[in-house]
């Protein structure tokens, strides 16, 4: 176990030709934040995206290839992690999931074949086959990125009576019922976003009753009001997470909220910096605070540490990780210099 204070961080990268990544690697937090990077604990191709059981007990991965798996992993006392099994997405490059609270089941996106699964999760973490598939349909007018659908976040809500998916290709954010004894999503409700926009994920604020939309095409922050009784989602402010005069390419990618529910932050690849906007000011206004260099290049994922104090940003075209302290006015300060790892793609700290 980590020394008191500390906690585990696990890391998802890119594999392959181009990479000296060769999987999942474990990391050690202290209690202010700073990093050491350690070994490899699975190797897993392209574990894009990562995942903890309610319990802790068990770490979920992806394989983000063109035949998708997932794959469930049990956390050991001292973090190394024991294969116990994998199945098919039923898709290509999957790309993102979540564990649904009770539980019972794991959601998947894919990413290039645009749909969502659903696998039951068994005692100890095992997971079965897939028990439900939802495909999406439609396109944008991007036609590099938008030539169909592409499933980029699939998330329950926090009550667990919903499941919302973002899917980047058409432009929208759809709100499905969920079933926890079958597993099976059936479509409530679909917000459809200015074409073009791209949506790719979003965070719930801890009130429950809004959500914040990171849009990679068009590197923006939408503000939306959500109804926990009916899963509807309600699009507010959108707001540049860069700056007026900034006119290089630029993909937005993640969105995290402080667990007090005053900032939002985002990552900008390209611009290669971390937006900060305001979301619970006095005046009841969303608003931009200030756009902070992110330490690293293209930071495609950015996480908060357990108790919200710090923000980690992954470097995946510089090979490292930033952490930086978060200030009670929503400033960002590096903690130290940024730490090498391998074409670092997602940081899951563990409580």
């Amino acid at each position: 176990m980590p020394d008191e204070g500390e906690y585990r961080v696990y890391l998802g990268a890119y594999t392959g030709a181009d990479s000296a990544a060769d999987g999942i690697r474990s990391a050690t937090a202290d209690g202010r934040g700073s990093l050491r990077c350690g070994e490899s604990v699975a190797e897993i191709h392209d574990p894009s995206f990562l995942a903890l059981a309610p319990d802790g007990s068990t770490l979920f991965a992806v394989s983000e290839r063109r035949d998708g798996r997932v794959f469930a992993l049990e956390i050991r006392d001292d973090g190394s992690l024991r294969e116990l099994n994998s199945q098919p997405t039923l898709g290509a490059a999957p790309c993102h999931l979540s564990v649904h609270p009770s539980g019972k089941h794991l959601l998947t996106a894919n990413y290039e074949s645009g749909n969502l699964v659903v696998h039951p999760i068994d005692t100890g973490g095992v997971l079965r086959e897939p028990c439900h598939v939802v495909q999406h349909s439609g396109s944008g007018p991007n036609p590099q990125r938008q030539e169909g659908p592409h499933a980029h976040q699939v998330l329950p809500d926090p009550t667990g009576r919903f499941v919302l998916a973002v899917d980047l290709g058409t432009d929208s954010v759809y709100s499905y019922d969920f079933d926890v004894d079958s597993g099976h999503l059936a479509l409530r409700h679909e917000l459809s976003l200015r074409a073009g926009t791209g949506p790719r994920h979003l965070a719930f604020h801890p009130d429950g009753e809004r959500a914040y939309l990171v849009n990679e095409l068009a590197s923006s922050v939408t503000e939306l009001g959500y109804d926990p009784s009916s899963g509807a989602l309600e699009p507010g402010r959108t707001l540049s997470a860069l700056p007026p005069d900034y006119g290089r390419p630029n993909l937005a990618a993640e969105v995290v909220v402080t667990p007090d529910g005053r900032f939002v932050l985002a990552s900008n690849r390209g611009h290669d910096s971390i937006a900060v906007f305001q979301a619970d000011a006095s005046d009841g206004e969303f608003r931009l605070l200030g756009i902070h260099p992110a330490g690293v290049a293209e930071p495609r994922h950015i996480a908060l540490s357990p108790d919200g104090r710090v923000l980690f940003a992954a470097g995946q075209r510089s090979d490292d990780v930033q952490a930086f302290v978060i200030s009670p006015h929503g400033e960002l300060t590096p903690l130290g210099a940024p730490v090498a790892t391998p074409t670092p793609v997602c940081i899951l700290p563990v409580p």
